[in-house]
């Protein structure tokens, strides 16, 4: 296992301050004043970093890399890398219609634009904004996706408009019917979509949430009483530099701007044997296609990681806010533009949280019982792209489990509509004169696995009927069912989509290694039941630019800087050919039989707006788990304290009164009066 050596970052740590600096001025002096969309750690390669791992005392530490992606004057765009140690540039290509993420930066400038351009003062004034008043009219920039008329080799922007009357007024109660196309590169406004029917600005009171505007309409609840979450011993979680250890897992926290929250080298302390189960996890890629087929709207889809970064779009978070509890916070480390550096404080919170039963059986015959509370740990971000926020928690469990789970709030992406007019089923009119339109939330979840070791295989599992009939020798009641294995081969056997018919579920084995008991490999499992299908039809533009989103799974052969399913640059892709995971498959003949694999699993919701989600949104779960299966010899838990436990023998001996004080009921445990024992373990206290 590696170490973390003083005055050396961990190799898989994020580029510090000084770091970023350094390779920003590597980078200015060989190529003047440019552009900075990324400074970025370019992570390891695997095969240096996994001998490294198992023995970092002999092992060369390898070595620090900055992925650079800049623009320069013009709007040419270069991709390099900057060995920091030789304080060199080692790869500086051009590259040829391609764009880079979008900074915040560059979306702040739009709006600045359009409140001047005259061809949008004409448009707001013919939709019912004063000329006086283009201060209180705002925009969304988001990257255009992609448009035939323009390509993409100008970088390009469409403005998502709205309205405030007050500057205190949620936007998304007042869009606007147009849409204006920014062109970085010259800093104007080359075009504006302009719909066949006018539709314009909504006259409807506001219907605003921050506390001013609840007051008024009533004010708050004044019934819920406090509910504070204290740990006066501190936390269970032990942090040496980026690496966690908690309750038998160990793991690195890495961030970077794309992905946000990268999770490295995880394992887990199996009774003193550390066993290897995944090398990365991340949240890969997302994709929000929108459901209305009226230009312009057909190309309102966003890939907000790879367009925009949820690095990038990460909140600031602060105690009793976003987090409760005792708390440990890790900042993020971005250049600026023009190669600046800023930090977004508190960009990770890492806490605890009570998980409620963790196992529980009581005898009927006697009363006997033994409950055990369990507890979680949550390594948490939030990012906000534009309207809608995402709650990405990484959340591990004391039984081996991994928790993935996100949480959609924020605000609907809305569009004007006239009095009683026909949606046509594409959206619903969610306040007066707001349509907010159908769309999906679709998440890649990459998962380079390490079940016991680099070399692993990946089954589909379908809980099938028995298929011998009724009345047959095999299946005389016709009762049998048993979970179906299948093996993916290779990478084109991989693409499987979810079937809730059969509970199907993916599991990762370590074929090589067998469980002393059931006989059967090693895994992990992945449980996932919020599984739409993509449903933007097959050549569509979404469903040529997120390639990943096709399937469920895909599996892939490791290969390095394989890290993004819809390619490396996302912004104005046409998706001819698609870039990512269809590149990377090809003909999909190479073996993913018993060797190093990535599985890519898209998940998320469908999401019909109503009323209920406006003016902001409740917020809306998803989860999904990693299970172990065959992995361990027996219940991993059984070691952590009860919260109360009575056993049969302790029963009868309180109902004869032959108990005493030498009775050994348990090491943990003390008599509650009525025969029973209670513990206050595991930093549970309750009455019983």
């Amino acid at each position: 296992m590696g170490s973390i050596v003083a005055d050396l970052p961990h190799p898989f740590d994020p580029l510090s301050l000084a770091e970023i600096e350094t390779a920003v001025n590597i980078v200015k002096k060989a190529h003047g004043q440019v552009f900075f969309n990324v400074v970025s750690l370019q992570e390891p390669r695997k095969a240096e970093m996994t001998a490294w791992l198992a023995n970092p005392e002999t092992t060369p530490r390898p070595k620090r890399y900055a992925d650079v992606v800049v623009i320069a004057p013009g709007g040419n765009v270069y991709d390099g890398l900057v060995d920091l140690a030789e304080g060199k540039i080692t790869k500086w290509d051009l590259l040829d219609g391609e764009q880079p993420i979008i900074t915040m930066e560059e979306l702040q400038l739009v709006e600045h634009v359009v409140r001047k351009d005259p061809k949008v003062i004409e448009q707001c004034i013919i939709s019912g904004v004063a000329p006086e008043d283009m201060h209180k009219v705002y925009c969304d920039p988001w990257t255009i996706g992609y448009d035939e008329r323009f390509g993409n080799k100008v970088r390009l922007q469409q403005a998502l408009m709205y309205y405030r009357p007050d500057i205190d007024n949620c936007q998304y109660q007042y869009p606007l019917d147009f849409c204006p196309i920014y062109d970085a590169d010259k800093g104007e406004i080359i075009a504006i979509d302009i719909p066949k029917v006018r539709r314009p600005l909504s006259k409807a009171p506001s219907m605003d949430y921050h506390p001013a505007a609840v007051e008024a309409r009533g004010g708050y609840r004044n019934d819920l009483k406090p509910i504070n979450i204290t740990q006066p011993e501190g936390v269970s979680f032990k942090l040496t530099g980026r690496e966690i250890e908690w309750q038998n897992w160990k793991f690195h926290i890495g961030f970077n701007y794309r992905e946000g929250i990268v999770l490295n080298n995880i394992t887990f302390n199996d009774k003193g044997t550390v066993r290897p189960i995944f090398y990365r996890l991340s949240l890969a890629e997302m994709v929000v296609p929108y459901g209305n087929p009226e230009a312009p709207h057909h190309r309102k889809h966003a890939l907000d990681q790879g367009e925009y970064g949820a690095g990038y779009m990460t909140n600031s978070l602060s105690l009793g806010c976003d987090c409760k509890g005792s708390i440990h916070y890790m900042d993020a480390e971005f250049p600026t533009r023009d190669g600046g550096l800023r930090t977004i404080k508190n960009a990770i919170c890492i806490h605890e949280e009570d998980a409620g039963i963790l196992f529980k059986h009581s005898d009927f015959r006697d009363d006997s019982v033994i409950v055990t509370r369990g507890r979680k740990l949550i390594i948490q971000q939030i990012f906000t792209a534009a309207n809608y926020e995402y709650v990405v928690a990484w959340v591990f469990h004391q039984d081996g489990t991994i928790a993935p789970e996100i949480k959609l709030t924020g605000i609907l992406n809305t569009y004007a509509m006239l009095e009683d007019e026909d949606t046509k089923g594409w959206g619903t009119q969610v306040y007066p004169g707001v349509n907010a339109h159908n769309h999906q939330h679709l998440f890649c979840l990459r998962i380079d696995a390490n079940i016991d070791g680099p070399n692993n295989t990946v089954f589909v599992n379908d809980a099938v009927p028995s298929e011998a009939p009724v009345g047959s020798p095999e299946n005389f009641y016709g009762n049998g069912f048993y979970n179906k294995r299948t093996k993916l081969a290779t990478e084109g056997e991989s693409k499987t989509d979810y079937n809730g018919a059969t509970s199907r579920a993916w599991e990762i084995a370590n074929t090589n290694k067998l469980n002393p008991y059931s006989k059967k490999p090693v895994s992990y499992k992945l449980v996932s039941r919020e599984v739409p299908g993509l449903m933007p039809k097959e050549g569509s533009l979404v469903w040529k630019r997120a390639a990943f989103a096709r399937h469920a799974v895909h599996v892939t052969k490791y290969r390095d800087d394989e890290l993004w399913p819809a390619g490396k640059h996302v912004p104005q892709t046409s998706g001819e050919p698609s870039r990512g995971i269809t590149e990377w498959i090809g003909d999909g003949t190479t073996s993913i039989d018993n060797t190093d694999v990535v599985l890519w699993h898209t998940f998320g919701v469908t999401h019909f707006p109503s009323p209920e989600d406006f003016p902001v949104m409740p917020a809306e779960p998803m989860m999904l788990l990693l299970r172990p299966r065959n992995f361990f010899a027996g219940n991993p838990v059984m070691d952590v304290p009860p919260s109360y436990a009575s056993t049969p023998s302790q029963i009868l001996a309180g109902k004869q009164g032959v108990l005493d004080a030498t009775d050994k009921l348990s090491t943990l445990a003390f008599s509650n009066g009525n025969g029973a024992s209670c513990c206050k373990s595991n930093g549970v206290n309750g009455a019983h």
